[in-house]
This record gives structure tokens, sequence and C-alpha cells, in this order.
């Protein structure tokens, strides 16, 4: 048998987890662009997934989304092109920087958050509320158990 069939019929863990992210992305990208945001892509996600309202800083997000801070750089860029962040110095350290939402980016997270909430909602109508809270438990002891950082997995 074809790798590429057996992977398809009976895939692994990697796989799986590809399909799954892809999916929840495709499904928040496309709601996004249909409320007005069109022009944010999967990559943002590593940022406007982490901001706080209040303010983040850029190494910050580097360590919750896992990349670079060369990586985040770009990603932050992008954000701040688009409209949906501004950097501003650390009230609590003037050295540091602040990753700030605009308006427009709060608008988006918390038009995600409700995106994501959708998705979820179907996922436990689709597997039962039980079965659904057991895959979260799963999911959460499984990313645990893996070691984190390492090289970005988006270049």
């Amino acid at each position: 048998m074809k790798r590429s069939t057996r992977k398809e019929q009976d895939p692994d863990l990697g796989v799986l987890a590809v399909q799954l992210s892809g999916r929840v992305q495709r499904e928040i990208f496309t709601r996004a662009a249909a409320e007005g945001f069109d022009d944010v892509r999967p990559r943002h996600g590593a940022v406007l997934a982490y901001l706080d309202p209040e303010g983040t800083r850029p190494g910050e997000l580097a360590r919750l989304a896992g990349r670079n801070k060369q990586t985040m750089g770009a990603i932050l860029d992008e954000l701040e092109r688009l409209g949906y962040v501004r950097r501003t110095p650390d009230p609590a350290d003037r050295r540091a920087k602040l990753i700030i939402p605009t308006e427009r980016g709060l608008r988006l997270m918390e038009a995600s958050d409700g995106f994501v909430a959708v998705i979820e909602r179907t996922l436990s109508d689709a597997l039962g509320r039980d079965l659904y809270q057991q895959f979260r438990a799963a999911l959460l002891r499984s990313v645990a158990s893996l070691p984190p950082g390492g090289q970005d997995t988006e270049g």
C-alpha cells in the first residue's frame, strides 16, 4: 500500500493534528472574512490568539505562540500595517514595548473568540458533551506531555 493511501485511510497523530488545525483555522478565517476582516491570515493567529486587550510584550507573544522573535516581529509588522495592533512603550519598563490591539483589533479578537465558541459547540454537539470534554482533556494532556518550544512550525 502506498504511504499516501495509508496516511489517508489511517492518519497518524501528525496528520490528524494538521487536519484539525487547518479546518479550525479555515472556519475562523472564513467567518472573519464574512465579518469584514478579510485581510487577516492564519499566521496572524499567532498574535491574535494570545494578545491581551491591555497589551502584551512581543517576547511573550513569541513564547506563547511557539514562534521565534524574528517571525513574531514580521507578523507584528503586518498586523500593524493592517491596523490591528500598535506598538507602545511599556509603562512598567520604558525600554520594552507593548503590543496593543487597536479598536479594529479588539473587534476581531472578540469576533474570533465567538467563532471559536461556535466551533466548540458544533464539535460538542457532534461528539456529545461528555466525549467532547474528554477529547479536550486528552488534547491538553497530550500537548503538555510534549516538549514546548523549538523551531517555528511556520517560516
